[in-house]
């Protein structure tokens, strides 16, 4: 089952999701936050495998519970489901470790299939938002630019065991399915991804596998 923590403060949107989960046979839903301070406490209070937060709440920004999350569980899966469509908010998702973003003109069984796509190592866009990233990164990135980048960038190394772990999180296993795999304990294994994050200079699952294939680190 995929587990599902949902912060969204918009009770008409809000239902029609928890209807959505509640009916697909593969999720359940652990908690529902209407706010930025619920939304943080739902993150100490269970274990959850993808995070669906909207980023504008009554009380702050849900990128701060993006943050948190990130930081609590760097191998969960996160996705913003926002009427924020602008630069600012959406790369500051990605940067705070967002690995999908989707507009509220998602129907909630469509945003339900996008779940299953995070949990199995996606990154689920909105076309408009992915075409503002496409623009900006040819805005920022030249070819030549790119080329020269990628000739200065030191080769990356990991371990036998980060490796190991790289291609079960590839393979869209979860942190509990990669430690009975491997026979360590699921904070080992996190542990591991905080290494695998920090090595790849990455925030999310989706960024590590497309830099890891980038560098020659995975099969392509």
């Amino acid at each position: 089952m995929i587990r599902v923590v949902l912060v969204e403060d918009d009770v008409h949107f809000q239902n029609a999701l928890k209807e959505a989960i509640r009916i697909a046979p593969d999720m359940c839903l652990l908690n529902t936050a209407t706010t930025r301070k619920q939304g943080l406490l739902a993150l100490d209070s269970v274990e959850f495998d993808v995070l669906l937060v909207d980023l504008g709440l009554p009380d702050g920004s849900g990128i701060d519970v993006i943050k948190a999350a990130h930081l609590k569980c760097p191998s969960c899966s996160i996705m913003v489901s926002t009427a924020f469509g602008d630069e600012m908010h959406v790369m500051q998702s990605i940067e705070a470790g967002a690995a999908g973003y989707l507009l509220k003109d998602s129907h909630p069984e469509k945003i339900v299939f996008e779940i299953r796509s995070l949990y199995a190592g996606g990154s689920p866009i909105s076309p408009l938002i992915a075409r503002q990233i496409l623009t900006r990164f040819k805005q920022d990135k030249s070819p030549e630019t790119l080329l020269k980048s990628d000739e200065n960038k030191p080769q990356i190394t990991l371990s036998a065991r980060e490796q190991e772990v790289l291609k079960y999180i590839t393979k869209g296993f979860t942190s509990d399915e990669i430690a009975t795999l491997i026979a360590v304990s699921r904070h080992t294994v996190l542990t591991y991804v905080r290494r695998i994050y920090t090595k790849l200079e990455v925030n999310s699952k989706a960024e590590a596998i497309h830099e890891a294939r980038t560098q020659g680190l995975l099969a392509k």
